[in-house]
């Protein structure tokens, strides 16, 4: 069964109800839990859980060590297009944006990448508008072919794609692909998706099981934070989680915590989520999954990332350009969104070694296995 029938058995109210009525005892109940449910995870996400936080964070870095050892992953996007088809409300790349679209050729991308291995990356991020004309499966092809030799882990965050095509890209090298549902709220998605291919709610959410049909190596999913209730949204991604998680038992996974930011357009949060309340969500979600992947990118200020090493986080961006063209020319006019920390790789790597943890540049799992972790 696919998890758009899955879903249909959750009503979104009250999911939120449920959430909002925990007690202070369920959250010492779920605290004194090993291996906590999904009942549990309502109420660390809960109000009640905000005196708890201190807790949460301490027993949150201390399972992410004995999982990870004391270990960052970073990594950085490469943006191939900002050319795309839908009309996403909340997007800097929305169709209808007047803005400058490009789409890198193989030798502007190869130029990208002389940037990207100048900083020590073994670990890339192809990102791209949804535009399967002029960023579809055969440009994938192409670009993955031309920066294989570079790299030794290649993710994607593109349009969702047919299990065989994902099942193609995996045959020349990809490792990992990450795809967001935006918001799990199936009456209000037309709102922020209301033109283009991704309007179709359960295409996309089921997008996901394709991959791991596909049988991609990572699977990265999450919602963006800003649309409707946090803790609903992060309810139905720790929902979709677990349903992948039994079904392609032989894949990782991965969430990122995207929250909104300014970009081209006229678009406003509905929701404001708090710096406390992020991490919150972060720590819960270590405390529900000791094994998961949990992802922060440049959309966060400087002070919350490095505040953040030691909670649960195993993955961060660091240099991110969001634009076609960004590293080898500063091509600012074309970015999806504002970054908020600018510093060099080189730069968030010494904070990194400063809270005594190791800076990795391509995939922590072979770091591990190599020390013994």
């Amino acid at each position: 069964m696919l998890f758009s029938e899955i879903i249909k058995k959750y009503n979104w109210s009250e999911i939120t109800d449920q959430i909002y009525s925990k007690t202070t005892n369920d959250v010492e109940i779920a605290l004194a839990k090993n291996n906590i449910n999904i009942e549990d995870f309502k109420a660390l996400i809960s109000p009640a859980a905000s005196p708890f936080l201190e807790i949460m964070a301490q027993k949150s870095h201390l399972r992410t060590v004995q999982r990870f050892g004391k270990v960052m992953q970073l990594y950085i996007p490469l943006y191939l297009s900002n050319e795309c088809t839908n009309h996403c409300t909340y997007c800097g790349f929305n169709h209808e944006n007047d803005i400058k679209r490009k789409t890198l050729s193989i030798d502007e991308v190869l130029n990208e990448v002389k940037v990207i291995k100048s900083y020590g990356y073994e670990h890339v991020l192809l990102v791209t508008g949804e535009s399967p004309k002029r960023a579809g499966l055969a440009y994938l092809k192409e670009v993955i072919k031309a920066i294989k030799p570079f790299f030794s882990l290649i993710s994607i965050e593109i349009q969702p794609l047919e299990q065989h095509e994902y099942s193609e890209l995996y045959e020349l090298g990809l490792n990992t692909v990450y795809v967001y549902q935006e918001t799990y709220n199936k009456v209000n998605y037309p709102i922020y998706h209301p033109k283009g291919k991704k309007s179709d709610y359960d295409y996309r959410i089921d997008t996901p099981e394709r991959i791991g049909e596909a049988s991609i190596h990572r699977i990265g999913i999450g919602a963006l934070l800003g649309l409707e209730d946090w803790r609903t949204e992060s309810f139905f991604v720790a929902t979709h989680l677990n349903f992948l998680k039994k079904k392609f038992w032989k894949s990782k996974f991965s969430i990122s915590f995207p929250r909104l930011r300014p970009h081209a357009g006229s678009f406003q949060p509905n929701v404001i989520m708090s710096d406390k309340e992020l991490v919150q969500l972060i720590t819960s979600y270590r405390l529900l999954d000791e094994f998961i992947e949990l992802s922060v990118s440049v959309r966060e200020s400087k002070k919350f990332r490095d505040n953040i090493i030691k909670l649960g986080i195993t993955s961060i961006s660091a240099g991110s350009k969001t634009e076609p063209g960004g590293y080898s020319n500063n091509m600012s006019e074309l970015e999806q969104f504002e970054v908020h920390d600018n510093r060099t790789p080189n730069e968030f790597a010494k904070i990194i070694r400063l809270q005594g943890y190791e800076p990795v540049w391509k995939d922590w799992g072979e770091y591990m296995q190599k020390n013994n972790f």
